[in-house]
């Protein structure tokens, strides 16, 4: 099994290295590690040269996700591409190994992993990555809901359709949403778990969830987000996250967070929705809706983390 892996990159110093570290020490050794730059100012280049990845440079003034996106895959040597954000990095070593376990089904298109925050992480972030990515792993899943952040896709499909370089996000769901039109299929891999590092201010959070928004709309035109849905999902969601804080004796230092983090997290999206109508429940569901879940319901696998050494 072999297969190539591209990054996005933009002042990554911080991330990158844990990130190539835990490709390193993966079960799968046949990888070619393709870092897509745009523009870095700090080590990040150098790092990833340290680690024998090839470089692609893009310049800011053309970036976009799927530009970058369609620079690294084209420059891929392998059927198989993984994507991963600059800063996410592998929990297990069989993370590579799991996550391309599924395309032994020539249905499959598309595989994306487990995400979940670091310790420091905002507990309503948390509580999103539990909402998306789940304990139990989904094959042939019904909606096209995936993550670039820790992926994985067909090369040759993707020399059929690349990625749409004019969104301003989810260039990953449109892909996808294609895929599936073409009668392939998409698998969720709990196993293939991640962790992803957000640190953002009140505006990276409004800025992010609007850019998504915008994107949705283009993707699905019947799409619809109004005054109605901001307030009553930034309602249901704060008093969701308090409720978990709560259980998990978490409330006092997180409280001011979750009220920050929803009202723009929903703000952002209404921004981004400019007009109204409708859109499939599932999506709904996996964008908007807060879920039930159980209180440290994390799945314990039998296979030894990676230790970093920072």
């Amino acid at each position: 099994m072999n297969c190539s892996i591209v990054i996005r990159a933009y002042n990554e110093e911080k991330h990158i290295g844990r990130l190539l570290e835990g490709i390193k020490q993966q079960t799968v050794k046949d990888v070619d590690v393709i870092l897509v730059d745009s523009g870095s100012t700090d080590s990040t280049v150098a790092i990833a040269e340290s680690y024998g990845a090839r470089i692609v440079k893009i310049r800011p003034e053309e970036f976009t996700f799927g530009r970058s996106l369609n620079y690294g895959v084209k420059e891929a040597k392998r059927e198989l591409v993984v994507i991963a954000s600059a800063h996410v990095y592998p929990v297990y070593p069989d993370w590579l190994e799991t996550l391309l376990r599924p395309f032994q089904d020539e249905s499959i298109a598309l595989t994306y992993g487990k995400q979940r925050g670091p310790e420091f992480a905002k507990f309503s972030e948390q509580q999103i990555f539990h909402q998306w990515y789940p304990d139990v792993s989904k094959p042939k899943q019904e909606t096209a809901f995936c993550n670039n952040a820790n992926a994985a896709i067909r090369k040759s499909l993707w020399e059929k359709n690349n990625y749409d370089e004019t969104l301003t996000g989810l260039e990953d769901l449109a892909w996808a949403k294609w895929a599936k039109e073409q009668g392939h299929a998409i698998t969720y891999v709990a196993e293939a778990e991640i962790i992803h590092v957000h640190n953002e201010t009140p505006r990276g959070v409004y800025n992010r969830y609007r850019r998504e928004a915008m994107a949705l709309r283009r993707i699905y035109p019947e799409a619809h987000f109004n005054f109605y849905d901001f307030l009553r999902l930034t309602v249901t969601n704060i008093l969701s996250d308090l409720w978990h804080a709560a259980r998990e004796r978490a409330l006092l230092k997180n409280i001011s967070s979750i009220f920050w983090f929803r009202t723009m997290q929903f703000h952002g999206t209404r921004m981004g929705h400019r007009e109204t109508s409708l859109v499939t429940p599932q999506l709904r569901e996996t964008f908007y809706y807060a879920r039930e879940r159980k209180m440290k319901d994390e799945k314990k696998r039998d296979v030894a983390p990676i230790k970093y050494k920072r």
